[in-house]
């Protein structure tokens, strides 16, 4: 404790202006927040000035049990050192200290220390704690980031879009990533302290926290909760009764809450996008520029031999197998030096969150240069060929008939890792970043780096028909879940002979990540396709035939097979139609004003033909709420508008984007968003009274 009796009174954080200097103010005014490599002031308050030949000396602690003890020197050493300078203003003293760019990230615990001329401690402050984030806006840093438009974008937006779907049906998912709401910071630091690593030896983790390859590796273990205290447990299929449906989420922050205030218990469930969107929000507040990904027809390749094999029966049923391939899967890129490698691997890396194989014993993926997976350097850690497959993998499908033996149905390799995606940095619209990952299909660049990687490679590009035979192809609307739709299957000759086929149909409701959740209609024909000409045939799928076994996902996916006398494998085709949803309308009336209430209206229509019942609205936006449930009361009949509305209060000026979701027993997944410019308040202007 201060000897109140001595000269050193009081010490003074100055965390306002040093937040403002560190772009951190938007996490906390009152609290020191700063980013190394940058310097930063505080101030004494003296009683008198120091006595002569007498001298200040500053000790910092980090660690729950201060494993870490600097004594910051008093002159500038070789860069790699704390050290301070000092000089009395205005009967104050003004310190400034100077961390490396390399210095361990934490909070830190602070003490002033005025020493006798013989090195006795004389006086010493009251600890004062601070945080210590990573610092892209210093060229020294391993996370430097030369580009104050991506910075803003990667680091500083709050806000942002992850993308759901079909590769050729693309939707975007608001998301609030409110990597500066109250807490989030320390929550942060809590998911640090409790991996397996902390917890094991909690100063050999401490020491190694100045390394961001080494932070984020830890942190895509611990957002899933697979063998240790993670943030989120994983669930792909129902029940969610004891915990939230995935889709309902709409940001990171009320999870980071659940998971803090449970004594890092994990919060049920997540899925891909949900443990990307939690996983951006941390690597984003501890200063590690980072976005959301997302790969449309995703292979997740289990044995490593960069091929799927999709195995069906007769029935056209799937048999399951370990390997499997998604409509979408997210992730996300961290940009950062990596040092432990050798030249040309800096840049964007992949982190994969979400639990799907060990890697090193621990469910996490990455950092993984994208340098090396766009150039098939698979033998560059970490996890280089598993993300490789994702993108790039074959699919084979095959019909596993009764008595055993496989017949190839199609062999497919283009359409793994397609339309690669983020929210551009310019707005609120897709960027496609698949060029980052993969060099253009059919290009010779590609064929050599397949051949680099171990992946065979075709002389024949799949699907091309040869004279005489039939083609197959599915085709279809953009239908709204509740309405009937068609499926067109359209068969061409470009033989000169009539051809007769067996055609065959089914149309299956399934989850995004290919799990198969009921058969909704089949139909089997004989049909006769003329010379030069097309036959098609249309099945109408109901409400009635999807509403039963459709996942929270809204997937459809439609299987075509046709058999040709004489031709040992049957043609196949194979869509994955998603179903839209419909929009919420939300409207803010209004100027809006921070620290002055505001009131939002939300509705939409019941687009379904039947009744909606425990119908609930969630709404949150950083800077403008926590996230609330708002339930509905009464059930929901067909075509009904139903409509809410909600004050709030907004707690930051700027843009902010309001975020509303809908969920009830039969209609899921139902979004909305609005912008707000949150302005500040007006200043009220001095009068003279002495005029």
């Amino acid at each position: 404790m201060a000897n109140h009796n001595g000269v050193i009174v009081g010490v003074d954080l100055r965390s306002r202006e040093n937040n403002q200097a560190h772009r951190t103010r938007e996490i906390d005014r009152d609290r020191l927040i700063v980013r190394r490599g940058q310097a930063f002031s505080i101030t004494l308050q003296m009683s008198d000035s120091l006595p002569p030949k007498h001298h200040l000396a500053l000790v910092l602690h980090l660690g729950k049990k201060d494993q870490v003890v600097i004594k910051v020197q008093t002159e500038r050493g070789a860069g790699d050192k704390w050290w301070f300078s000092q000089q009395g203003v205005q009967g104050e003293m003004l310190l400034t200290l100077h961390s490396p760019a390399d210095a361990l990230i934490g909070q830190y615990r602070l003490a002033v220390l005025m020493m006798s001329p013989d090195g006795r401690i004389l006086e010493k402050s009251d600890y004062h704690e601070f945080y210590l984030l990573f610092n892209p806006w210093c060229k020294d840093d391993a996370v430097y980031l030369p580009d104050e438009s991506l910075l803003q974008e990667y680091v500083m937006n709050e806000d942002g879009i992850i993308y759901t779907g079909t590769w050729d049906s693309i939707y975007g998912l608001p998301w609030n990533f409110g990597q500066f709401e109250d807490r989030v910071v320390d929550i942060c630091f809590e998911i640090l302290d409790n991996s397996n690593a902390a917890l094991r030896n909690s100063e050999m983790d401490t020491k190694q926290r100045s390394d961001p390859v080494y932070v984020s590796r830890t942190l895509t273990a611990m957002v899933n909760s697979n063998g240790d205290r993670g943030v989120l447990t994983g669930r792909w299929n129902e029940p969610y009764s004891d915990g939230v449906v995935p889709s309902r989420w709409t940001g990171s922050v009320p999870i980071l809450q659940r998971w803090s205030e449970a004594g890092a218990k994990s919060v049920k469930y997540g899925q891909c996008w949900v443990f990307a969107g939690v996983a951006c929000t941390v690597l984003r507040c501890l200063g590690i520029p980072t976005r959301c990904i997302t790969n449309f027809s995703s292979a997740h390749d289990v044995d490593g031999n960069l091929s799927l094999d999709v195995l069906l029966n007769e029935k056209l049923e799937s048999l399951g197998g370990r390997d499997s391939s998604w409509n979408f899967h997210c992730w996300v890129e961290s940009w950062m030096k990596r040092e432990d490698l050798s030249k040309g691997y800096n840049g964007w890396q992949v982190l994969d969150p979400t639990p799907q194989e060990l890697s090193d014993g621990v469910y996490c993926c990455g950092p993984c240069p994208l340098t090396a997976i766009k150039e098939g350097d698979l033998g560059i850690k970490y996890d280089a060929p598993f993300v490789f497959a994702e993108v790039n993998a074959d699919i084979i499908h095959w019909i596993v008939q009764s008595d055993g033996r496989r017949r190839q149905l199609k062999v497919d390799q283009n359409s793994v890792g397609m339309n690669i995606s983020t929210k551009s940095v310019y707005g609120d619209f897709r960027e496609d970043v698949t060029l980052h990952y993969k060099y253009p299909e059919g290009s010779q660049r590609e064929r050599e780096v397949y051949e680099k990687a171990g992946r065979p490679v075709s002389m024949l590009t799949n699907g091309e028909a040869e004279p005489g035979k039939l083609q197959l192809s599915i085709k279809h609307v953009k239908p709204v879940f509740g309405t009937d739709f068609d499926i067109i299957v359209e068969v061409k000759n470009v033989g000169g002979k009539d051809t007769t086929a067996q055609l065959t149909m089914l149309s299956k409701a399934v989850t995004y990540n290919s799990l198969h959740r009921g058969e909704c209609q089949r139909r089997t024909a004989s049909i006769t396709v003329p010379a030069h000409k097309a036959h098609r045939e249309v099945m109408r799928l109901r409400y009635d035939h999807y509403a039963a076994c459709v996942s929270e996902h809204h997937v459809i996916r439609v299987i075509a097979t046709l058999e040709v006398p004489g031709q040992n494998e049957p043609l196949m085709d194979m869509v994955n139609i998603p179903l839209s949803m419909p929009q919420l309308q939300i409207q803010v009336p209004g100027k809006t004003i921070v620290y002055e209430q505001v009131t939002a209206h939300v509705s939409f229509i019941n687009p379904l033909p039947v009744q909606l019942r425990g119908g609930v609205f969630t709404v949150e936006g950083a800077g403008l709420l926590f996230a609330t449930e708002i339930p509905v009361h009464g059930d929901i009949a067909p075509g009904q508008e139903v409509s809410v509305s909600f004050s709030f209060t907004p707690t930051r000026h700027g843009v902010r984007k309001l975020l509303v979701g809908f969920d009830s027993d039969r209609l899921r997944d139902v979004k909305g968003v609005t912008t707000l410019l949150v302005h500040k308040r007006a200043r009220i202007p001095m009068v003279n009274i002495f005029g």
